[in-house]
Formats: C-alpha cells, sequence, structure tokens
C-alpha cells in the first residue's frame, strides 16, 4: 500500500503566522504537506520523499544577525518556491541582495507579469495580491529571471525555471490573494510533479494499517472528552483493533448541556466502544469554590483532571494496558515545535500528556497528521454522528471559561440553558455551520436591573458570541440577523431564570480572544 504521505511538499517554518496555512492550501488540493522547523534535521524534513519545498514567511530581515537561514541542502536537485521571508532567504542564500525596501508594502497590491513561467501560467496578467515585507529583492540570484512587478516591488515574483527555483514576495496562501491557490496547485502538479493522493479515505487505511503495528496485541486507552478531535480518533482505534480499546471519560460537570448523556449514549451505546464514565462534578466544583481567575481556574482544572485520569490509567495499567490514546492534532504539533526560541504564553490548556512519571505509557495520536477540517472528514468518513462530527469548539477546561466569576452548579445550570438556546436558535437558522464558525454564551459576574411584569428585577447578565474564521488564528464578530438576536436574548430572558439582560459582543480577533477567558 502506498503512503499518501510520500511525495507531497515539506514547507519550511521561518515563524509567519501564515505557515499553517500554506500547509492547508497544499492539502486542500490533495497533496501531502507537513511543517518544519527551518533548523530540523534533513532527515527528518524528507522522511516522507517531499517532490518539493516551500519556504514560509517571517518576522526577521534575512541580513540580521541571528535571522534564520535557508538550510544549505536546500539549494541544489530540489524545487522550491519561497514566500516572502522564504523569498528573501533564498535569494540571500544564492548570492542575490536583499535590501529595506524605501517603501514597505502591508496589504492589498496589484502585479504583473513580466514572463510568461511554469508558476503563474495560465493565471491572470494582473492580480491582486496581499503584501507583507519591508525588505524587497534588489538584485536576483544568478540564474534567476523577473516574473512580475509591483509598484513597490521589481521582483514580486522571481524564478530559475531550469533549477525549478522560484520565489514571491506576496503570499500566496491567504484568501486575499484570489489567485493564490491557481499559483500553489501549479507549483505543486506543474513544477514539482506532485500526484493528488491525500484524501481521508487513503488516510483512513494508512492509519489503520499504522495503529495495528504499532500497538500489536495490546490494549489502548483512550483519553475520551466528546470532542471532535478525540471522538474521531476513538472511531479510528475502533476500526483498527476493536475490544483493544478503552476508552475514558471524565464528567467534570463542566460540559454543556446533555453533553456527559450524548457521550455515553454516542460511544457505548451506538458506537459499541468499551467506555468507561466517571462522574467527578463533586470533586471540580469543590476545587473551583472562590477560584475567579481566569488562569487560575485553568490549573485547578488541569490538575485535577489529570490527578482523576491517572487514577483510572493506574487501574487500567495494573491490568496490563500499555498504550496512551490522544486526540493530537496537526495544529497542536505544529505549535508544538515551532521554530520560534521564545514564546508567550496566552493561557493553559490540559492535556493527559502530563500523566505522573510513574505512568509510563507509549502514545498512541492517529490524527497528528490531520488539520481539524480533514479530522472532521475522516470522522464523518468512519460513520459519526453529525452531531460529534460539528460539534462546536469548545475549551478544555469547558464552561469554567466561559462562567466568569464564581463557579458554582446553579450558574453552570444557568449558562447551559442560555448556551443551549442560543445554539437551538442558530441550528434552526441554518447557521451553526454556515454563518458562524463557534458560536457560545458567556455569563458575566454582572447584574443589572431589569423589570418582569410589574416587578424589579435585579439579576445577572449574559453575552453572546458568534465568530467567523476560516483558521481560528483570526477571527471576526458574525453578523447575525438582528431578528435572530432579537429571538434568542427573548427566549433566555423568558426561559432562563436569574438573566434579565442579553448583549453581543462585536470585538474582532485581534484586539480580543475568542474565548472570553
Amino acid at each position: 500500500m502506498t503512503d499518501p504521505r510520500s511525495g507531497g511538499i515539506a514547507v519550511i517554518d521561518f515563524g509567519s503566522q501564515y505557515t499553517q496555512l500554506i500547509a492547508r492550501r497544499v492539502r486542500e488540493l490533495n497533496v501531502y504537506a507537513e511543517v518544519f522547523p527551518y533548523d530540523a534535521s534533513r532527515e527528518k524534513i524528507t522522511a516522507h520523499n517531499p517532490r518539493g519545498y516551500i519556504l514560509s514567511g517571517g518576522p526577521n530581515s534575512v541580513y540580521e544577525e541571528g535571522a534564520p537561514q535557508m538550510p544549505r541542502w536546500l539549494m541544489k536537485d530540489f524545487p522550491v518556491l519561497g514566500v516572502c521571508y522564504g523569498m528573501q532567504a533564498l535569494t540571500h542564500a544564492l548570492g542575490g541582495i536583499v535590501a529595506p525596501s524605501e517603501e514597505r508594502e502591508f496589504g492589498p497590491a496589484q502585479i504583473h507579469h513580466t514572463q510568461d513561467n511554469p508558476l503563474l501560467h495560465n493565471l491572470p496578467d494582473n492580480m491582486q495580491v496581499w503584501m507583507s515585507h519591508g525588505d524587497r529583492i534588489e538584485q536576483p540570484p544568478e540564474g534567476f529571471i523577473g516574473l512580475a512587478a509591483s509598484d513597490n516591488s521589481p521582483y514580486a515574483a522571481m524564478g530559475d525555471p531550469v533549477r525549478k527555483l522560484y520565489g514571491v514576495q506576496f503570499h500566496p496562501e491567504v484568501a486575499h490573494t484570489p489567485h493564490g491557490k491557481d499559483l500553489l496547485r501549479n507549483f505543486l502538479f506543474d513544477v514539482c510533479g506532485c500526484e493528488p493522493k491525500w484524501s481521508p479515505l487513503a488516510f483512513i487505511d494508512e492509519a489503520v494499517r499504522t495503529i495495528r503495528e504499532q500497538v500489536g496485541e495490546e490494549r489502548v486507552m483512550l483519553a475520551l472528552s466528546g470532542g471532535v478531535d478525540s471522538a474521531v480518533a476513538g472511531a479510528l482505534l475502533n476500526k483498527a483493533i476493536g475490544s483493544q480499546l478503552v476508552c475514558v471519560f471524565v464528567n467534570t460537570g463542566l460540559l454543556r448541556k446533555d453533553e456527559p448523556e450524548q457521550v455515553v449514549q454516542v460511544f457505548r451505546g451506538e458506537q459499541g466502544m468499551n467506555l468507561i464514565a466517571v462522574d467527578a462534578t463533586e470533586d471540580f466544583l469543590d476545587q473551583l469554590k472562590t477560584v475567579t481567575e481566569p488562569e487560575a481556574k485553568r490549573k485547578v482544572i488541569g490538575k485535577l483532571f489529570i490527578d482523576t485520569f491517572a487514577n483510572q490509567a493506574r487501574e487500567l495499567a495494573s491490568e496490563g494496558v500499555k498504550f496512551l490514546a490522544q486526540g493530537t492534532i496537526y495544529p497542536d504539533v505544529i505549535e508544538s515545535a515551532a521554530s520560534s526560541k521564545t514564546a508567550h504564553v496566552i493561557k493553559s490548556h490540559h492535556n493527559v500528556g502530563g500523566l505522573p512519571p510513574d505512568l509510563k505509557f507509549q502514545l498512541v495520536e492517529p490524527l497528528r497528521d490531520l488539520f481539524k477540517d480533514e479530522v472532521r472528514s475522516v470522522g464523518t468518513a468512519l460513520g459519526l454522528p453529525e452531531s460529534i462530527v460539528w460539534r462546536q469548539p469548545f475549551p478544555g477546561p469547558g464552561l469554567a471559561v466561559r462562567c466568569l466569576g464564581d463557579i458554582t452548579w446553579e450558574r453552570l445550570e444557568k449558562l447551559r440553558a442560555a448556551d443551549a438556546i442560543f445554539t437551538d436558535e442558530l441550528g434552526k437558522a441554518g447557521m451553526l455551520r454556515q454563518g458562524t464558525s463557534q458560536a457560545f454564551a458567556v455569563l458575566l459576574p454582572v447584574k443589572s436591573v431589569g423589570v418582569m411584569g410589574d416587578y424589579r428585577t435585579y439579576e445577572e447578565v449574559l453575552a453572546l458570541r458568534a465568530v467567523t474564521t476560516d483558521d481560528f488564528m483570526t477571527a471576526d464578530w458574525a453578523r447575525l440577523p438582528y431578528d435572530l438576536l432579537a429571538k434568542v436574548s427573548n427566549r433566555i430572558v423568558n426561559e432562563v431564570r436569574g438573566i434579565n439582560r442579553v448583549t453581543y459582543d462585536i470585538t474582532s480577533k485581534p484586539p480580543g480572544t475568542i474565548e472570553w477567558e
């Protein structure tokens, strides 16, 4: 069986915020793409025999001391496409000249062809692109010719067609470059000679074979949250090893309405999996008493989750279970292996990877090569219900980060009820999968005066949040119809005791985050 990952594209990461998008766009063309830090070893980068390489953008200037540089071994015999900083790194490595531009380019720009060439073949003579650079190519390396120019960049695109080396000063991977995907298609198929063999079904067959080879006859424990990633991981493992799989589901009491019951029904009842359900609600609520600071909440929840899961893991380990499976997906892998030497902690996440050292499981991560949209496609192909495959994104600490202030059972129940109404009305309006990428309610530690009937009320305020996004790295607030918002607000105020005011969050990311905590 041919590995669908072989003969794809290796993306060399120089620190661009768009690096993941490059890999996503390549995979959308049914070619496997994998991201590597610029300083990764040649052996690691070439493990799946890529047919070409894309150098990402980045925040540095190539002539600065300590700036990341193009790997020396990539300078011959391989098709290469440099994007923005990647183009500058390619130029610098091959003896060309990169210098600060007199006029920096950030945002939309127009470029025009100056030469017919394989990279821009069949693309419009004049194209809108998205620029983001302060440096430009002053002199291309020997053998390179200019392929396209903008008002400020004489070499908006350049290439050496003989050696199959190309560079573009703009970002073809972003939606703001309308013909960017066509450019990438030319590079993949006309320059590199890739084959469109990457698909969910091809992945499933290869993943099943890999899982069986890794675990043999041993049993595997899966941390099942009920979210999309762990659910699809469970379905894939179930297909591969069946009764050898043991799923552990920890109900923290911080899940959405009816979720604990749905997890048990789908995975134990419908999928026939061996599921251990642990109700730790009281433990979590007890530990969260008086904890109101967001990061403190996350740490309390993370530690208790691991302690609870570890107790089950020890029991299973005593019964001979040697493997631990997780729903790790590719963006998690990329972030963990980021080439940046420094990073700021935005918020903490809990993950069973932090198990105590006495639990020495071997790790199984069947989805670590997939992006979220690919995970959903695999889940659908494996027969999981839409209610699981298209479940709204949900933070690891659960409703604790959407219930601002004190965490009590009463406040959680209010939030659950209000959130369910919002989701229900979005579903009826056909806006859960189209029109919104993520939508939820947030209970605020604020009270306001209201009037219900002839009575004055003084109750809590609820905020609704709905966003649209392609990649969750940036997001815009969803322009929901006023009539829909009015209906949601009316239902919440009338049906959920303790809430008398509803607001709608119209903050984009950045400057805000999608979640409130």
